[in-house]
C-alpha cells in the first residue's frame, strides 16, 4: 500500500480543486495521485464540512473504540461466566458427602 499524503498536502489539494479552475483529471495528473484518490479527498472533505452526509473521521475513531471497549467487556463477561460456573460446581462436590 503506497504511503500516505500528509494532511496538509490533501487539504491543499482539496482547496485547488473546489476551486474549479482545472478538470479533476488534470489536478490529480499534476499533483501525482490518482483521480479516484482526489475523488475521495473531496468527498470526505465534504462529509467533514457537513455539506454531505456521511461518517466523519471523529465520529469513525469513537466507533472503533466503542467497538474495542465491548469486545473487551464481552470478554469480561465471559471470564465471569465461566468462573461462577467453576466456583459453583466446586460448591457442589465440597458439599456433597461421600456414600
Amino acid at each position: 500500500m503506497p504511503a500516505a499524503h500528509p494532511k496538509e498536502f490533501r487539504d491543499d489539494v482539496v482547496a485547488v480543486a473546489r476551486r474549479g479552475e482545472a478538470p479533476i483529471a488534470q489536478l490529480a495528473k499534476d499533483f501525482g495521485i490518482s483521480e479516484s484518490c482526489l475523488r475521495n479527498w473531496l468527498h470526505q472533505a465534504d462529509v467533514e464540512d457537513g455539506t454531505r452526509p456521511g461518517v466523519t473521521k471523529a465520529e469513525s475513531e469513537e466507533l472503533r473504540e466503542a467497538r474495542k471497549k465491548i469486545r473487551l467487556l464481552e470478554q469480561e463477561n465471559e471470564v465471569l461466566r465461566r468462573a461462577a460456573a467453576y466456583l459453583s460446581q466446586a460448591n457442589l462436590r465440597l458439599g456433597q458427602s461421600p456414600k
